[in-house]
């Protein structure tokens, strides 16, 4: 392998050395380590306790103040680790049978059996989402427990300022010292949520590399609409419905939730890591009714009911005002012709609408795309072009459903290559 300097990170203030795992090297001299781990996130730390396990020298650089501190802030504070049901089917990558091998190698209840030896209290909240009963802080002691266990070095508040590759070792000269390992694991992450540190450290070092990085995108995001939209939404702010949000042949039923901004909600998030620019998605308010015969049967019986009290039986009474406005239609039930009934119906069951855009990785939960995976071994995490170089976690082009599925790539994915580090 020829030699080949990251000369991007020192133009990005090599802030991104978020999961670095410098792994165990016998041979590599005073400041070698056999690994190095850049990034003390869910991935890194656990790489780091896997490699650590095989009594191999560790060291873990990251650029932040506080570790894990994207899983401090997950799941309102609670941490939702993994979820019970973690399979393939549940992540998009432009491989799709790429995180079969290692969901195969460490699934969520290799993690669930690590979460009870701490003595840690969980709960299922909802969909095989598991969530600390305490706050989320008890996952990263844990991690940080372990690492203490293995004599795992963590080195945080160090910048990443060069990587090299030489003589069959990486070099990586930060702001503490100048380290070599034989191992060298990039677990920086993605783009989302940049106030924490994110960025596109991790895909600079694979470019550096010569390595495919597939185009990202926020992911797991709300969606944000045009001004009649917009306005819409920002009258029903904090108003959460539970509706069916689908974009072609991917549907989600989960809540929804009306911003200022736009949309949001479990439903949204989800189905944004799939929707695209220009196209259309659509929104059932009413997955368990179907509006029109609802209607016609209170028709039928001759009610003198409004047609906005007959709606709220089934819909908040400020949503199904601004509905009623928005198509102008109103009265009692008996007089309104069956076209404009249908009208009003398939805006409930069909809602079409065409977002502009989402609010971007200053809200995203997580990126789409990442380091291509034709480039990794699924079954390593390696390079298949450079020995020794790993990558894992959020930086590759894995991305997780909403619900702890995220959480439980960094697990798998970070045990896998910790067992050949």
């Amino acid at each position: 392998m020829q030699s080949a300097t990251v000369h991007t990170v020192l133009d990005h203030g090599a802030h991104d050395a978020a999961d670095f795992i410098l792994c165990p090297a016998a041979a590599c001299g005073a400041s070698g380590f056999h690994a190095s781990d850049v990034g003390a996130g869910a991935a890194g730390l656990m790489c780091a306790i896997e490699s650590g396990k095989r009594n191999k020298k560790v060291l873990v650089i990251d650029h932040v103040k506080k570790i894990g501190e994207k899983i401090r802030i997950s799941g309102g504070g609670r941490c939702n680790f993994t979820n019970l049901n973690s399979h393939p089917s549940k992540f998009i990558s432009k491989n799709p049978k790429f995180m079969i091998s290692a969901l195969n190698q460490y699934n969520q209840y290799d993690f669930i059996k690590l979460v009870e030896s701490h003595n840690i209290k969980f709960h299922e909240k909802k969909l095989g989402q598991l969530f600390c009963d305490g706050a989320s802080q008890q996952i990263i002691d844990l991690l940080l427990s372990e690492c203490d266990r293995y004599q795992v070095r963590v080195n945080k508040e160090c910048i990443v300022e060069n990587i090299s590759f030489l003589d069959g070792l990486y070099d990586i000269k930060s702001s503490e010292h100048t380290f070599s390992c034989k191992s060298l694991v990039i677990a920086t992450g993605g783009l989302s949520i940049p106030k924490i540190g994110a960025s596109k450290f991790g895909y600079d070092v694979a470019r550096q590399f010569n390595l495919n990085v597939i185009p990202t995108l926020p992911a797991l995001v709300p969606l944000t609409f045009n001004e009649d939209i917009l306005k819409i939404c920002k009258e029903l702010t904090g108003l959460s419905v539970n509706a069916i949000v689908s974009f072609g042949k991917t549907i989600f039923q989960e809540g929804m939730l009306f911003t200022h901004r736009g949309l949001s909600g479990p439903s949204i998030l989800q189905i944004s890591s799939y929707w695209k620019l220009k196209e259309e998605i659509q929104v059932n308010l009413s997955p368990d009714i179907d509006i029109y015969e609802f209607l016609l049967q209170k028709k039928s019986s001759n009610t003198k009911q409004d047609v906005q009290s007959a709606i709220s039986e089934i819909l908040p009474r400020r949503l199904t005002q601004i509905i009623c406005d928005n198509l102008n239609i109103q009265g009692k039930i008996v007089d309104i012709s069956n076209k404009l009934l249908n009208k009003l119906s398939l805006f409930i069951n069909s809602w079409k609408l065409n977002p502009i855009g989402t609010e971007g990785y200053r809200t995203a939960e997580v990126t789409l795309g990442g380091v291509d995976t034709n480039e990794i071994s699924s079954k390593t995490m390696m390079s298949n072009k450079h020995p020794g170089l790993f990558f894992i976690g959020e930086v590759v082009d894995v991305t997780g459903h909403l619900g702890g599925y995220n959480f439980q790539w960094a697990w798998s994915s970070g045990y896998v290559a910790g067992q050949h580090t």
